[in-house]
């Protein structure tokens, strides 16, 4: 899996493009671990592998991985709007538009946060194991308030 991640990775990213990833880079298990549960590679190891130039913010598995962000949340201005970005959910903040998340894997990819906020579940797993674009988020965002004013 972590192969098909890296190669799915590189074939959308160029070397020169800014990748936020947002938590949970890699998950390292510790020695005497739960079996099956993560690889001893540290982060290190993936980040030499991969294209671009990436901003790391923490999630609740970066602890054990080498990676050492202090970046818990982070605040961009992108097509327009001004994007939080932060791991756990619980963390959105209904103050942005959007809110890019991680953590809660597949169980959804929008989701309201109050009457003018969303959050955007950015994690590979509801992206077809793939980095996603701003313009990719945002035709699917467009859709889903489509999908969600139909059902109103």
């Amino acid at each position: 899996m972590n192969e098909a991640l890296i190669r799915n990775h590189n074939a959308r990213v160029k070397e020169d493009d800014v990748v936020f990833d947002d938590g949970d880079f890699c998950f390292r298990n510790s020695p005497g671990g739960k079996e099956g549960e993560g690889r001893p590679q540290k982060a290190e190891h993936f980040i030499k592998k991969l294209n671009g130039t990436h901003v790391h913010i923490k999630g609740n598995h970066d602890r054990n991985n080498s990676l050492r962000t202090c970046i818990e949340r982070c605040v961009i201005r992108y097509g327009g709007h001004r994007i939080n970005l932060v791991h756990n959910p619980i963390h959105a903040d209904e103050n942005y538009e959007f809110n890019f998340v991680g953590h809660v894997h597949e169980k959804w990819k929008f989701k309201a946060l109050g009457e003018k906020s969303v959050m955007i579940n950015i994690g590979v797993d509801v992206w077809k194991f793939r980095p996603v674009s701003f313009e990719e988020i945002m035709k699917e965002y467009r859709r889903w308030v489509k999908d969600q004013d139909a059902t109103t």
